[in-house]
């Protein structure tokens, strides 16, 4: 089935951008956006919760062709839609038993789950919660494990390759690379491969166009 729209709730810089950043990779202009203002509350809202019980962002509305509508939350899981659904843009390896689709997926998780767990947890402690809820011991305990740990695993890969899953960018790159500009502002993934890496995904012109919202 083939859908007719696609209409992306989003904020600036946040998971949202991800998707946009995917959309602008796939199909360009051709989608809704709609920014929502999360320090409103605009989460809160009835007709959004009725949507989104979550109460985030990102939420891609897909209406299909026989007029039916569906809706997306996970930014990973709509960044892997968006890639195979768009496949002759190059952005994944074609599904199927392979050593590039087994690594892209692999590495595609490990980004949406595990690195964005800890950053997670890092933005609760460092913007979000009120000062008598922040555990600095938590704050600690996540950048060293993320240093230690999760560093060394995507600084082996950049040293050997331009991108995440070798020297083409992938949709995995959409992921890792938002969540390195975000462990970045944490005062971590500082190594030159690293620098070298966010700045090559920053010229980009999908990058430009997910992201150019940021000032405003």
């Amino acid at each position: 089935m083939e859908f007719k729209s696609l209409k992306l709730y989003h904020f600036p810089g946040s998971r949202s951008a991800r998707v946009r950043w995917a959309m602008h990779e796939t199909l360009g202009l051709e989608y809704v956006l709609e920014t929502l203002q999360l320090l409103q509350g605009d989460q809160y809202a009835p007709e959004f919760l009725a949507i989104n019980p979550n109460h985030s962002v990102p939420v891609l509305e897909i209406e299909w062709a026989d007029g039916s509508t569906q809706h997306m939350l996970e930014s990973t899981a709509i960044v892997e839609w968006l890639a195979d659904c768009y496949s002759s843009k190059g952005l994944a390896p074609a599904p199927g038993a392979s050593p590039e689709r087994a690594d892209y997926l692999q590495m595609l998780y490990f980004a949406g789950s595990w690195m964005d767990s800890m950053l997670w947890t890092l933005r609760m402690h460092q913007d979000l919660l009120p000062e008598e809820q922040v555990d600095q011991r938590t704050v600690e305990r996540t950048i060293e494990k993320f240093t230690t740990e999760v560093e060394p695993q995507l600084l082996r890969r950049f040293e050997a390759h331009d991108y995440a899953c070798g020297n083409t960018f992938s949709a995995v790159d959409i992921v890792v690379g938002h969540n390195v500009n975000w462990a970045r502002r944490y005062g971590m993934c500082q190594h030159d491969r690293f620098r070298a890496y966010v700045s090559g995904l920053a010229a980009r012109p999908a990058f430009k166009a997910a992201f150019d919202d940021l000032a405003k």
